[in-house]
């Protein structure tokens, strides 16, 4: 497993893999521009898979599991953390047991926070997000035109 940007990559190191998983890497999970990490912000039963974090999202974030975006779950001694992700056609759960140290979770009124890919890559890796400066600039919304772009007539 090699870790590049927030992304997860799978290199098969079998000889007798099939073609197309010997010859290239394949991306698991892919963070496009549209897609979010929503971070739930309560203690998480780590024992859920997932149906019961699918409930979760439906219930508790009161958002779409199948929506394409990243959910992510902790316990409550924040030293593991779980993923759930719908790719078009199935449901992912991946799971992650820290050995040594604790993530530093977001925490809010409302039961869930939204990340910036950067942001999660910071979760992560282990790094706070309060003590963190986030520094201001312009960052284009998804849908919005370039209108610099269009030709005026």
């Amino acid at each position: 497993m090699q870790r590049s940007c927030g992304v997860l990559l799978w290199r098969s190191a079998e000889p007798n893999c099939a073609a197309g998983w010997r010859q290239r890497c394949s991306a698991m999970l892919g963070l496009g521009a549209a897609t979010r990490v929503y971070v739930a912000t309560g203690a998480t039963d780590m024992r859920l898979a997932y149906d019961g974090l699918y409930a979760l999202v439906v219930g508790q974030l009161e958002m779409d599991p199948r929506s394409g975006h990243l959910f992510l779950f902790a316990n409550k001694r924040r030293d593991r953390m779980k993923v759930l992700f719908f790719d078009g056609d199935s449901l992912w759960v991946c799971a992650r047991r820290m050995e040594k140290g604790r993530l530093h979770w977001p925490s809010s009124e409302n039961g869930r926070v939204q990340l910036t890919r950067e942001e999660f890559a910071l979760l992560i890796g282990g790094i706070d997000l309060h003590a963190t400066t986030k520094r201001s600039w312009y960052r284009r919304d998804v849908g919005e035109r370039d209108n610099s772009s269009q030709r005026v007539a």
